[in-house]
């Protein structure tokens, strides 16, 4: 079989290159990707009409640019909030649908504590950027994960944008309308990773939302992983073989349907 088309989106700390290289390179020649940076860090600062449609946009323009008609696409965090938005509105693009914790699954049936997660969020807004980035990562996993201590080495170049691009991304999430019935009528594989020390109520409630939506969907939980250290980056070579796995059904499926 040729190579499997797959567009990679990152979340929004680290650059695309550098949250799938290990994965990506552990892939080789099984994959012809597409690692693409989010358009929220397109520019200097964030678009002023920024919303999901920006990253499904981008997505549609760099396939477009490589004749691609279909791809798997997987999405993690940030990019998994847009894999989502791609799904609901571009379905007939997508093979499969891999979700990597994505930050956020729609607005309906949230749990008490899900909103009361968001609100602790929202409170965020008023803090400077280094507080917020320390509060904004540790909401998202569980109370007993240690994190690390930040470096005392002077942050990359690209560290600057992310305060302002996450305020973007959280910003769109309390006003993106993600059509749950689109997504109902998705008819591909679609693949949710979870890390099990990460804030069950964010990712697990996520999925356990997700999972009653979709009419295809696998949930595998990495026992030892959270929001900051995920499978793609700490256990590539099984993450590797589950896409694998959902993107050889997806590839059969869309070769059935072309018979």
């Amino acid at each position: 079989m040729s190579a499997s088309k797959v567009v990679f989106l990152p979340g929004a700390v680290l650059p695309a290159a550098l949250a799938y290289s290990e994965l990506v390179d552990l892939l080789g020649d099984d994959v012809e990707a597409i690692v693409k940076d989010l358009e929220v860090y397109r520019g200097a600062s964030p678009p002023a009409d920024y919303s999901l449609d920006t990253e499904v946009a981008g997505v549609l323009r760099e396939t477009g640019a490589r004749g691609w008609t279909r791809f798997h696409l997987v999405g993690y965090s940030g990019g998994g909030a847009a894999a989502l938005a791609c799904a609901a509105s571009e379905p007939s693009l997508l093979l499969t649908l891999s979700l990597l914790e994505p930050a956020w699954g729609g607005h309906w049936d949230w749990s008490p504590r899900h909103e009361r997660l968001w609100s602790e969020y929202d409170a965020l807004a008023q803090l400077s950027d280094e507080d917020f980035m320390a509060a904004f990562t540790r909401l998202q996993v569980r109370s007993e994960v240690r994190l690390p201590e930040p470096r005392s080495a002077p942050p990359p170049v690209w560290m600057s944008q992310r305060p302002a691009g996450i305020r973007a991304l959280m910003r769109t999430f309390k006003t993106y309308d993600l059509d749950r019935n689109a997504l109902r009528r998705f008819d591909r594989p679609v693949y949710f990773a979870l890390g099990g020390l990460s804030n069950p109520d964010q990712y697990g409630e996520i999925a356990e939302r997700l999972g009653g939506v979709f009419r295809d969907f696998t949930l595998e939980v990495f026992h030892q992983r959270h929001h900051f250290d995920p499978p793609h980056r700490q256990e590539p070579s099984r993450l590797a073989e589950s896409l694998r796995s959902v993107w050889l059904r997806g590839d059969l499926l869309a070769s059935a349907g072309a018979d």
